[in-house]
């Protein structure tokens, strides 16, 4: 990044002057926001007390959460800060950092939606071979690649873009991306370009395709085994298959969105920008408690333990204090 774009402003159009609608929106946005968290959090929290979820497939989930903690932070709050500020504007600075970290969240997601597939094929096609193919240093090893390859390679292609020269100061969408940073340069980087059509072909085609065949070889091993083996194939993967289609949908529509939003309308746009940061993050918890028996039996679980620890602390409260009334007396 060159030192004459350290101090450049830039400014968000895609709102609108402050208004009624504005602080619906807010309000809408900060309640979304607080229960993503909520939720990821619980979620995260339900791991780590309970032991039994100790496994592969929930530490990969547990790794889904922060990331989606990590999504929903880089661009919410600053949407709520613009929706009831008069001047929507930041940083280029802090919007390129805004573009890494939203680069990372979609692509560590995918790249974690992959690994759980991948479970799942173990857990269901190699069920004797289980717990020798997804040992401990195994899953600490998947992780380790699942972080350090998408953020070593985003990280190159955010400089790339932040080495562009500036000439344009209005980005029309809510949040930065790095398509709508590299259309405020007035020069363009061919190389720039086919590296990002590399980067999407790594970090979504091939997972995209190693998921289908993932699915397609479960498919054939459950359609030869029992009706009851069925039923748990299908209870098993289905809280991931919709968490997976969902954040591909979301993709898709951020894709289409910063592709073809002149030819949309204003609500349209502002739809497909946020789906794809204020969606995934706020189900993907929501379906897995939802859908997953051991996280429901966990929460319920934990719950009926600190009901049960309050009453004790009350009982042995109430205790004393009749002890030390009658010692008074």
């Amino acid at each position: 990044m060159s030192l004459s774009s350290l101090n450049i402003t830039l400014f968000f159009t895609g709102y609108g002057p402050p208004s009624a609608l504005n602080y619906g929106v807010f309000v809408i946005s900060l309640v979304v926001y607080l229960t993503t968290v909520l939720a990821n959090v619980t979620l995260m929290l339900v791991i780590c007390l309970d032991t039994s979820l100790h496994k592969p497939m929930y530490v990969f989930l547990f790794n889904l959460a922060i990331n989606g903690l990590i999504g929903s932070s880089a661009v919410l709050p600053k949407i709520m800060d613009n929706l009831v500020d008069d001047i929507k504007d930041m940083l280029y600075t802090d919007c390129i950092i805004q573009v890494f970290c939203i680069n990372v969240y979609g692509t560590c997601a995918y790249v974690l939606l992959t690994l759980m597939a991948y479970d799942r094929y173990v857990s269901i096609c190699k069920p004797l071979q289980y717990h020798n193919i997804m040992t401990p240093g195994k899953v600490r090893l998947l992780l380790f690649i699942a972080y350090f390859f998408p953020i070593c390679s985003l990280g190159i292609q955010v400089y790339l873009t932040s080495r562009l020269p500036v000439c344009r100061y209005t980005i029309n969408k809510l949040f930065c991306d790095n398509l709508a940073v590299v259309n405020l340069s007035c020069a363009k980087n061919p190389w720039a370009d086919l590296y990002g059509i590399c980067l999407v072909i790594l970090f979504i085609g091939l997972p995209l395709i190693f998921v289908i065949l993932s699915y397609v070889r479960i498919l054939f091993v459950s359609l030869k085994a029992s009706v009851s083996a069925q039923k748990k194939a299908l209870k098993t993967c289905t809280p991931h298959l919709i968490t997976f289609i969902n954040f591909s949908l979301a993709s898709l529509f951020s894709v289409i969105y910063n592709r073809f939003n002149f030819s949309l309308s204003k609500e349209v746009n502002v739809f497909m920008s946020v789906h794809f940061i204020l969606i995934p993050p706020l189900l993907h918890p929501l379906i897995y408690g939802i859908r997953t028996k051991e996280i429901n039996n966990s929460i319920t679980k934990i719950f009926r333990r600190q009901i049960f620890a309050l009453g004790f602390n009350l009982k042995t409260e109430q205790r004393c204090n009749e002890a030390l009334f009658t010692t008074s007396k």
